[in-house]
């Protein structure tokens, strides 16, 4: 396609993977074969043409990939009649992707917008063994046995299976307006959005998208959230210092960056080891951690926003809370809304959905049942916690 200086590769979705392979074992692990694969991707920005990648960062195995396919969203696994196109990847229609490795499609040239909802097909002839993942996607996908690449809907096809987690798909990205300002939320579950409701788009960036379109904002946030994720310690997913590059500073057209770590880190230690007690990383650790991301984040010429430790006392899973990782949250927090605070700006997201009576547990209105996710009304809290003035987008 030409190029147009204009323009240029701006992130417009993403969904960060994880590895089957692990030693903490939260989210269903699967591989494919000889089926057809079909996955919704949700546009946080648009633009004059699009590219779609994908991971085969974890496999243990090369990914042949037999047809991909592209259309717009219809209802459940419905596409509209007229609007797909077979994606390529170096001119071809089938094609592999290499062991630890990642693919980027060829362009397709086609006005998309912000809100604009995808299907994703892919033919997987071969077997794919475990694959590389998203965790928590919110987003139903769809598996039925053979070739079904370009089929109208795979609802109602025997053999259909739906999908809590998102496979292979890492991110799309548009041809935007050179300029054009993109922040990165990148964090645990609390970006992906664990506890608010599947299917309907009310994880924080989402709806931190919609008051930054309502005033008129022509940047946008993509989402990076791994849940179970830490800032310290692998599992789940690399932690945040080594994937930083990768899932924040290395995106297409990103300007800044949103961070939330911290819970995971205090809290999977005592829940792994539950009922022995374990020890949890101080706050001068937590600190340490957090200063190092503000540091990398301004070395790559970025603006960086913290948000506070999310409340997380009394929650349901055993060993998680602790009055010692409860206190190291608070102190934590007391530096984040401090002056000796290394960041551009911060999002007080522990005030914004705490009980006033206790602010160390999340208030019931915006608790999503366990005690440690927000609920859709929290999400929106979090939302709106957010100063538009300090983050510039």
């Amino acid at each position: 396609m030409t190029t147009d200086s204009t323009a240029s590769w701006t992130a417009a979705f993403r969904s960060a993977v994880v590895s089957p392979h692990e030693a903490i074992d939260l989210f269903e692990l699967r591989g494919f074969a000889d089926q057809t694969l079909r996955q919704i991707i949700r546009l946080d920005g648009g633009g004059s043409a699009l590219r779609i990648r994908l991971s085969n960062r974890y496999g243990k195995e090369p990914l042949h990939i037999g047809g991909a396919h592209l259309a717009r969203r219809t209802e459940g696994s419905g596409i509209e009649s007229g609007s797909g196109t077979p994606l390529r990847f170096g001119g071809a229609e089938e094609f592999t992707v290499p062991v630890g490795e990642e693919a980027i499609s060829d362009p397709v040239e086609r006005a998309v917008a912000a809100g604009d909802e995808l299907a994703l097909t892919l033919w997987l002839p071969d077997d794919t063994g475990l694959s590389t993942y998203s965790a928590v996607p919110l987003r139903t996908g769809y598996t039925v046995p053979g070739n079904a690449l370009t089929a109208p809907t795979l609802d109602g096809t025997e053999g259909l299976e739906e999908l809590a987690t998102r496979h292979f798909i890492s991110g799309a990205d548009v041809l935007a307006p050179t300029g054009t300002r993109i922040a990165v939320a990148f964090g645990d579950s609390w970006f992906e959005g664990t506890g608010t409701t599947n299917d309907t788009d009310r994880r924080f960036p989402d709806l931190l998208n919609d008051r930054l379109h309502a005033a008129g904002s022509t940047g946008w946030v993509v989402n990076q959230g791994i849940s179970a994720n830490r800032l310290l310690t692998d599992e789940i997913g690399e932690h945040a210092l080594a994937r930083l590059d990768r899932d924040a500073l290395d995106v297409p057209g990103v300007t800044h960056v949103l961070i939330h770590f911290g819970l995971n880190d205090l809290g999977i230690p005592g829940q792994e080891a539950y009922p022995e007690p374990a020890a949890v990383p101080t706050a001068a650790d937590l600190i340490a951690g957090l200063t190092a991301l503000a540091d990398r984040i301004h070395a790559a010429g970025l603006t960086a926003t913290v948000t506070t430790v999310g409340p997380y006392k009394d929650t349901i899973y055993e060993g998680y809370s602790t009055p010692e990782g409860v206190a190291v949250a608070r102190e934590v927090n007391d530096w984040i809304r401090g002056a000796d605070s290394p960041f551009d700006s911060y999002a007080d997201f522990a005030a914004a959905v705490a009980d006033p009576a206790d602010p160390d547990r999340i208030h019931d209105d915006h608790d999503s049942g366990d005690g440690l996710h927000v609920n859709d009304a929290g999400a929106k809290a979090l939302a709106d916690s957010v100063d538009l003035a300090a983050l510039k987008i």
